[in-house]
């Protein structure tokens, strides 16, 4: 018989406790946070089990997973190390959505947990919950799943709202199904105010902090999330995951050096545990800061000695591809090395997005080079790929290549003299860019729109709107160097005096 944990457990999962000897996916050990979730398995089923939360709340996925497998198999009627299994499937806050793998997977495991008859009331409500997530995968889109299992865990907590593990998942669903478009961030500001006194009273659990962060990661709230930023670091100081997700704040706020200490940090962590896709994602986050600030030879020296990259997990694919070429991208446009971008080429076998990067950087910096034949090739490019997503489901990343679209178009159109045409494209890629949020897999625009429109506006000898685009840019990307340098410049061509841009 199942047996439910005698003291229940509060397992402190640091080097003294749990850990003490190597587990996961890459040997690895160390403070991961303290977490209490009781179940219904054996005392030493429980411990593997807690150590699989704990790392799940830190998107350490592949070590959960090896977690939750160790629990099923010391209590092999433990129904809820298969729920974790499940749940390990599910990248709420990551590209690509799960594939027919995944979903085979975590469904496989949902119906495992369900032939053992979980043995609570709760444990079943957990169940039933990730259940609507994974029932009729074939049939129905990601979408329409994750907002059901965000509702059905809004049940799950509202039926036992002093559960905190049910308010953290619910938590987390919330700003998983936030709208991109949304720029009232309702999702994002429920999960806050379920999160925040979580943290207050839990400042050493994982989830809470984590999720507050993300809840948090956008202009309106950015400010707010500084406190729980500098915290979670210290919450699970051996995961990458933990000691980047800071930096989501800290490029919100423009702290360009606190930023670049969290992903140096991260990434050194990410080598150690052999992670590449945690250390792509935080080398873009660290090139970008470092850009900000001038310090462009060490973000060359990154882009220039990139990690080979083997047969990797391929939930981390998307983030290694598109850190590639952003980072890339990044180097060569922010310096306005127009040549250089003209030579950029996608890599093979990387997503449209990804790919449409390239072709975008490309043909910015072909039209600025003078070779117009080849920025009208590359722009076309671009649109196709727009339309290859569009056609594939995938709405929003289809509008933000759409989007890429529009500003090559723009620069195209007024090398041939078509001023109207330019002013109109980039305007409305810089109002379309800012209706929606940018996705999390970014630390921001590789050049915003917006910034795009203002170098547009110089160009066509009216630095006053220039002025008031480049300070729009620093509304919602406080320090970016190429929107400073923009509003200066357009303040002095209009005799504006120059403390009004900063």
């Amino acid at each position: 018989m199942k047996r439910l944990c005698a003291l229940g457990l509060l397992l402190l999962l640091s080097s003294k406790a749990a850990c003490g000897q190597e587990h996961g996916a890459h040997g690895a050990a160390g403070s991961l946070g303290t977490v209490e979730f009781r179940v219904s398995c054996t005392a030493k089923a429980q411990e593997s089990f807690t150590r699989g939360i704990a790392l799940l709340h830190s998107f350490t996925y592949e070590e959960s997973a090896e977690a939750f497998r160790d629990a099923a198999v010391i209590d092999p009627r433990c129904a809820m190390a298969h729920w974790g299994l499940a749940m390990t499937e599910y990248h709420q806050l990551w590209d690509p959505w799960p594939g027919p793998a995944e979903l085979q997977r975590g469904f496989a495991e949902i119906q495992k947990a369900r032939e053992l008859k979980p043995a609570t009331p709760r444990e079943k409500e957990f169940v039933e919950a990730l259940g609507k997530f994974y029932d009729g995968w074939e049939k129905q889109g990601h979408a329409a799943r994750a907002k059901t299992y965000r509702d059905a865990m809004g049940g799950v907590y509202e039926r036992n709202p002093k559960d905190q593990e049910a308010a953290i998942f619910y938590a987390l669903a919330l700003v998983a199904t936030a709208a991109p478009e949304d720029k009232t961030y309702d999702n994002q500001r429920k999960a806050a105010a379920i999160l925040d006194p979580l943290f207050a009273s839990h400042p050493d659990h994982p989830g809470a902090a984590h999720y507050l962060i993300h809840a948090y990661d956008n202009p309106a709230l950015a400010s707010q999330g500084v406190t729980v930023a500098r915290a979670y670091s210290k919450i699970a100081p051996d995961l990458p995951h933990a000691l980047h997700m800071p930096s989501h704040i800290y490029t919100r706020l423009g702290l360009w050096e606190e930023s670049i200490s969290s992903n140096v940090a991260a990434v050194t962590a990410a080598r150690k545990h052999g992670d590449r896709g945690d250390e792509f994602h935080a080398l873009d986050y660290l090139v970008y800061a470092y850009l900000q600030l001038g310090r462009n030879d060490e973000a060359e020296k990154i882009r220039d000695n990139l990690p080979a990259v083997g047969k990797e997990n391929p939930s981390s694919l998307f983030k290694i591809h598109y850190a590639k070429a952003a980072i890339r991208a990044r180097c060569v446009l922010e310096q306005h090395q127009w040549k250089e971008a003209e030579n950029l080429e996608p890599d093979s076998e990387v997503e449209p997005q990804v790919a449409a990067i390239s072709h975008w950087a490309a043909a910015l910096g072909a039209v600025h080079a003078g070779d117009l034949q080849a920025a009208r090739q590359h722009t076309e490019q671009v649109r196709r790929l727009s339309g290859e997503l569009e056609g594939k489901g995938d709405a929003y990343w289809a509008e933000q290549v759409a989007i890429q679209g529009k500003e090559a178009g723009g620069w195209v159109a007024f090398a041939e003299h078509r001023t109207y045409d330019a002013f109109r494209l980039l305007r409305m890629a810089a109002d379309h860019e800012d209706a929606a949020e940018k996705h999390a897999v970014t630390p921001g625009a590789i050049r915003p729109a917006r910034e795009l429109f203002g170098d547009l506006l110089m160009e066509m000898n009216r630095p006053k709107e220039a002025l008031t685009a480049y300070r729009q840019v620093l509304i919602t990307a406080p320090g970016r160097r190429n929107a400073l340098k923009g509003a200066a410049d357009a303040a002095q061509m209009a005799g504006i005096s120059s403390k009004l841009h900063e």
